[in-house]
């Protein structure tokens, strides 16, 4: 009796989850409102536009006028869709300049897609941890961040389209450990993707181990800056059943050869449909020398913002014998999978 009960409970969810007007099985969060995975698009999957490095609690964020910042910033984002690009996930988390405000503004204007996020950042020496992460348990913790996908953004309606976290390069510490099941916690009540900067292979696994013991399959994570992990370790990660994200392609040739290195690997062992690609490129917040806010280029490398992938690394991937399909697996069909929503919505 008990087994039937619990079929029937299945299923009636599912039937409920057919029937609703408003259920969108597999669709992606924008900072325009939800939208089908088919609409993604062209996408660069872990970009900044404009980011704080004050601290967390040290000022109010945002520290411009939005009006001034969409001005500034809305040229290249316009430039950035008039290449093709559909959607830019951008993952700046809260109390590091998260303004969904002005993503809203600049997605507007420019017709392209924008993600943002919720969850907190425990790398860089936990500077851009709020003081209420080391009094709350993982369980407050994640109830902040299902509140923003349930209810909006502080107000603005707006709601974030993943969890984006951030440790450092060794062991978890408790801090970090429990920021890793509060993402799990906010994944299993909303189905977001967990999508974490991660500083070694060390801290990978003890990231999948965290999820794995609260029930969330590592196809849910996404690990950030895998780039620096060698192609062994990518390959071992993967393995585990996580995406992995090259991040921080940039023009230097030694560059541009050290991640054609690793797409090559990939595909010859027939795991490039785990891999995601990027360039970790954006604008820091800086206060000039007359006090007036402003905006300076990440010195990541790159002359021009989110122009290196399509400028160079794809035509040296083309050069070295990968065809259309391996594109789009990277950048079309790899995007969609990892960071489309699966749960009903009423």
């Amino acid at each position: 009796m008990k087994f039937l009960i619990i079929i029937f409970s299945l299923l009636l969810t599912l039937f409920s989850c057919t029937l609703s007007v408003n259920t969108k099985p597999q669709f992606i969060m924008t900072v325009t409102g939800p939208k089908d995975v088919d609409q993604m698009g062209l996408t660069l999957e872990h970009e900044h536009i404009a980011t704080d490095f004050t601290g967390a609690e040290k000022v109010t964020q945002p520290q411009y006028p939005v009006e001034l910042a969409a001005t500034f910033l809305l040229p290249y984002i316009q430039k950035l869709k008039a290449t093709g690009v559909n959607t830019l996930i951008e993952c700046t988390p809260e109390y590091i300049g998260r303004d969904v405000l002005l993503l809203r503004e600049l997605s507007e204007k420019s017709s392209i897609n924008i993600i943002t996020n919720t969850g907190y950042y425990a790398a860089a020496d936990k500077k851009y941890l709020p003081k209420h992460v080391y009094s709350e348990s993982a369980e407050q913790l994640a109830t902040r961040w299902v509140e923003e996908w349930e209810n909006g953004i502080k107000g603005t309606g707006i709601k974030p389209g993943f969890i984006k976290l951030g440790v450092g390069k060794d062991t978890l510490d408790s801090v970090e450990q429990k920021i890793v099941k509060a993402g799990a916690l906010a994944h299993l009540q909303t189905g977001l993707k967990i999508a974490i900067h991660t500083g070694s292979t060390i801290a990978a696994n003890d990231e999948i181990d965290i999820l794995e013991k609260k029930g969330v399959s590592a196809r849910a994570l996404i690990i950030v800056h895998a780039q620096h992990a060698t192609s062994d370790e990518q390959i071992k990660l993967i393995k585990r059943g996580c995406w992995i994200s090259l991040d921080g392609i940039n023009q230097k040739p030694e560059t541009i050869e050290k991640y054609t290195d690793f797409l090559i690997t990939l595909k010859n062992a027939e795991l490039l449909e785990n891999v995601l690609i990027s360039h970790d490129d954006g604008w820091s917040v800086i206060q000039k020398d007359d006090g007036a806010i402003g905006f300076e280029l990440f010195g990541n490398g790159n002359e021009k913002p989110y122009t290196t992938i399509f400028e160079i690394l794809i035509p040296e991937l083309r050069a070295l014998g990968f065809n259309q399909e391996d594109i789009d697996q990277l950048l079309i069909k790899n995007p969609a999978e990892a960071y489309k929503i699966e749960v009903c919505t009423n």
